[in-house]
């Protein structure tokens, strides 16, 4: 018997929102010492099956590296929790004795989790690790690519909240997926709160959908390399985030941008970092494959060694190769190596001074990725601090590797899987994500002063008793 799979869907979505919303119920009873103990169960059975999930993601989607999957799920576990496990989430959060006042937190509701096949797992346990710490039941929508693995790891965060206390249904998974269940869960009235990871017409979408939401925006990270900077060591950063995980961490950097003065320096670095440099020949031939339209890389390169991607293109290039790099020309549609990749694949730009670097990157940044992030590499703190001011990201990495500093592994920024790039990025957060931005704050504040005390008291001087004003009046007079 034939049946409508977007129906089926949608009754998917709505039943589990309805689900969702009675776990919702029974969390506001838990106390922070329940839920704290939960989260705990939850970040020790998702590190223990870091490696499994990481296999099956790496088998589902043939994007990334296994090896590095496993870091990103230690950091969706572990490192989460060591950041999350001491806030306050629940009940009376902050005192203000001398402004007699107090804040409660409240949880904002059941929320729908939009997972990327990028980074599915790692994904999947953040965000049911910030979900739970702040009483908040998550449906996810996986990416298609990723079903498999992500609702394996809903599965896992379920059953351990489950035995360490968590209401039942706390986190679901849909399972028939169609672009009619996910609209369906993204605009449902019981759903409270949209976490949008994914591409940029998915976040667009989550935006639109009139529920309050949370997303990430395109990132194109450019990062700066300055005369000051020891460009070996900037060089080799710069590779070690480009290939992690295949560049599919929308921090990585995109595109190294340096001054002219050391630029033999750069390409000897990128060298011997094993990066190949295309000539203009290869280039055309890659750009074939590159981009599935203007602005948007073909997903058939994403997370895919640099080796493949090159025999992809029929180029012929060194098996130990890393990273792809050509020297771009310019930005904009017409030069696809100005985009966001998602793959070790990087552009080159040489620039006058500081001054015309901090152009270029500004450039980049507005054509793809304002809000998100940029790199720099430099020992000028006055070069920092002009950067500071004028760039339009969210996050400034100085002196690190741009993918993992990011995601707060290298930097001392929340850990996190989801970067919101601030209302010039189209996003309703700067930070990375983490439970402080799924509660509300609920004020109790005691008056102070009385309301008939708030109006204006004359002044003395116009204070005039009866005889003061028939002088006033008199004197006035005898003027005419």
């Amino acid at each position: 018997m034939l049946q409508d799979r977007d129906l089926l869907s949608v009754q998917e979505a709505r039943d589990m929102v309805r689900k969702a919303r009675v776990a919702f119920e029974a969390a506001k009873l838990l106390s922070q010492e329940q839920i704290d103990k939960i989260v705990k169960a939850m970040s020790d059975v998702a590190y223990a099956h870091s490696k499994e999930l990481a296999k099956m993601a790496v088998e589902e989607t043939s994007m990334g590296k296994y090896e590095d999957k496993i870091i990103k799920n230690h950091l969706a576990s572990k490192s989460v929790y060591e950041a999350i496990k001491d806030m306050k989430t629940v009940g009376i959060v902050h005192e203000y004795p001398e402004k007699k006042m107090f804040e409660v937190a409240v949880p904002v509701g059941v929320v729908c989790g939009i997972v990327p096949c990028t980074n599915p797992t790692s994904t999947t346990i953040y965000k049911s690790m910030i979900c739970m710490k702040s009483g908040n039941p998550v449906v996810f929508s996986p990416h298609p690519s990723a079903k498999n693995c992500i609702a394996k790891t809903c599965e896992l965060m379920c059953e351990a909240a489950e035995k360490a206390g968590a209401p039942a249904n706390m986190f679901q998974c849909l399972h028939t997926l169609s672009m009619a269940g996910t609209h369906e869960l993204m605009t449902n009235s019981g759903v409270n709160m949209i976490l949008a990871t994914g591409g940029p017409e998915m976040v667009k979408a989550a935006y639109s959908s009139g529920v309050p939401a949370l997303g990430v925006g395109a990132g194109n990270v450019p990062a700066f390399i300055d005369h000051t900077a020891d460009v070996k060591l900037a060089v080799k950063r710069i590779f070690a985030s480009k290939t992690f995980d295949n560049g599919v961490i929308c921090a990585s950097e995109q595109s190294i941008v340096a001054e002219n003065c050391i630029k033999d320096q750069v390409i000897e670095a990128v060298k011997n970092e094993k990066g190949y440099i295309l000539n203009d020949e290869e280039y055309a031939k890659l750009c074939k494959i590159f981009t599935r339209r203007p602005g948007s890389v073909n997903p058939a390169i994403v997370g895919r060694p640099a080796t493949k991607i090159a025999a992809m293109a029929g180029i012929d290039v060194p098996a130990d190769t890393r990273v792809l790099c050509y020297p771009e020309k310019g930005v904009g549609d017409e030069y696809p190596f100005s985009i966001e990749k998602l793959s070790p694949c990087l552009a080159l730009y040489f620039e006058e001074d500081w001054r015309a670097c901090c152009d270029r990157c500004i450039q980049l940044l507005q054509f793809v990725g304002i809000g998100h992030s940029l790199s720099m590499h430099t020992n000028d703190e006055n070069v920092i601090r002009e950067f500071a001011l004028k760039k339009p990201v969210s996050r400034i990495l100085v002196n690190t590797s741009s993918s993992q500093g990011g995601v707060g592994a290298t930097t001392n920024l929340m850990p996190a899987l989801t970067l919101g790039c601030g209302a010039v990025g189209g996003s309703a957060t700067s930070d990375n994500v983490s439970p402080l931005n799924l509660i509300n704050l609920r004020r109790v504040a005691y008056g102070v002063r009385e309301a008939w005390d708030l109006a204006e008291k004359p002044a003395e001087e116009n204070n005039l008793d009866a005889d003061a004003i028939a002088k006033m009046v008199i004197d006035a007079l005898k003027k005419l």
